[in-house]
């Protein structure tokens, strides 16, 4: 290992697939998609989501899950198993060389939704003065930052759909920069909220499959019609390779390079021909010191939306000659905007730890408009040393993270 390249030691996950790393990585080796008819979100439009059966009273005790927002819960919890992972002892380590950055964007809104029900009922003596400083969204790396005894660099990042993909970046970059000697990094959210979905489908970004909630998120097939809300939280542990080594360590995989940029194009498309996406792409694949070819697998950020999918392809052909395989969690999982790059960067590790790709859920009839070799229906064993796993989100941000065995 160079000292440039950063160690991943450790995951933590939550997701609609399940709790826990092992669980979420048999969700999605299933290729069977979460969503269900969601009781939190019954009389809306569209009323149904990937949700988790992450328990925070369970998890974290009752006073803790009174206290937290469930994006925060859900980061508080990862971040416990990705650090347990890793085989850190938290009570060992130097604390201030220990950072957290966590990504996250709307973070949750379900408790802003019965705050606000107070003040419309007029009522505001019973808002909660809990309410603000439970859900901004840097309480996710706060309250990490407070369960680990962590006092290093503690920052919250939001690129909307890309931020936890563009934490994982700044929290590399921080390591290699000698600011930590440790990082916890990802991103947590979660988007079961009441004005949420109406917010997204308003803005006719849901798909509106009510009537078959599993088979609405469709990345890269022809009868995709949006994606499905969902949930989770996804920490990685990143540290220097000196001090993995020094304590006997043995990585996952390692974090080989960065890309970020932004389509500077419109508030909410992304650029039609996948200009910016391909810019974070070409950046990534730079700062690791790889071409194209050295890419085996590309972990999509697949959102399942009629433009985003097509614009993907787009900006994988400009930078790929032919497009390696590729996967699409989110067919599975849901879409959890802020967490999602820190969900789908674990996820990219584990493919390469297991050799396998996971299938892209209901992937039945492929977009003839997208010629790309997009794993489906059972997972494909495949040699892989290298991939990237991409997140984008409005605003036109961009963030690519590339990944190696060695």
């Amino acid at each position: 290992m160079s000292e440039d390249e950063v160690a991943v030691t450790g995951l933590g996950l939550v997701t609609a697939a399940g709790v826990g790393a092992a669980a979420t990585w048999d969700g999605l080796l299933s290729g069977r998609s979460r969503a269900a008819p969601d009781p939190l979100l019954a009389g809306l439009p569209v009323g149904f989501s990937c949700r988790s059966d992450f328990d925070a009273g369970a998890a974290l005790g009752r006073r803790a899950a009174a206290r937290l927002d469930r994006f925060s819960a859900m980061a508080v919890a990862a971040a416990r198993e990705a650090v347990a992972d890793a085989g850190l002892d938290t009570t060992a380590w130097d604390p201030l060389r220990v950072a957290v950055v966590i990504g996250a964007s709307t973070a949750c809104m379900e408790h802003y939704d019965r705050e606000f029900a107070w003040i419309a009922d007029g009522r505001p003596e019973r808002v909660s003065p809990m309410a603000i400083m439970r859900s901004i969204p840097n309480m996710a790396a706060g309250e990490v930052g407070l369960d680990l005894g962590a006092r290093g660099p503690n920052l919250a990042v939001s690129t909307a759909c890309a931020s936890g993909a563009s934490a994982v970046g700044v929290a590399r970059d921080l390591v290699r920069a000698g600011s930590c000697d440790i990082a916890v990094a990802g991103g947590s959210e979660s988007l079961r909220a009441r004005s949420t979905a109406v917010g997204f489908h308003q803005m006719r970004a849901l798909s509106v499959r009510g009537h078959d909630p599993e088979g609405a998120s469709r990345p890269f097939d022809t009868d995709r019609d949006g994606f499905v809300l969902g949930e989770g939280a996804g920490l990685l542990v990143l540290e220097r390779p000196a001090h993995a080594r020094a304590r006997g360590a043995r990585p996952r995989a390692l974090l080989r390079g960065y890309g970020a940029s932004c389509d500077a194009h419109h508030t909410v498309a992304p650029h039609p021909d996948g200009r910016g996406a391909a810019d974070a792409l070409r950046v990534a694949l730079a700062d690791a010191g790889m071409t194209p070819g050295d890419i085996d697998h590309v972990n999509a950020h697949g959102t399942a939306t009629r433009i985003n999918d097509l614009t993907e392809f787009r900006a994988l052909a400009r930078v790929f000659r032919d497009p390696p395989p590729v996967t699409a969690p989110k067919g599975v999982l849901g879409h959890s905007a802020g967490g999602a790059g820190g969900i789908e960067a674990a996820c990219c590790v584990l493919t390469l730890q297991h050799q396998l790709i996971p299938p892209t859920a209901n992937l039945d009839n492929p977009d003839p408009a997208i010629p790309l070799d997009v794993v489906r229906k059972a997972p494909r064993r495949a040699r892989l040393t290298a991939a990237v796993s991409n997140s984008f989100g409005f605003g036109g941000q961009n963030a690519v993270l590339v990944f190696s065995t060695s």
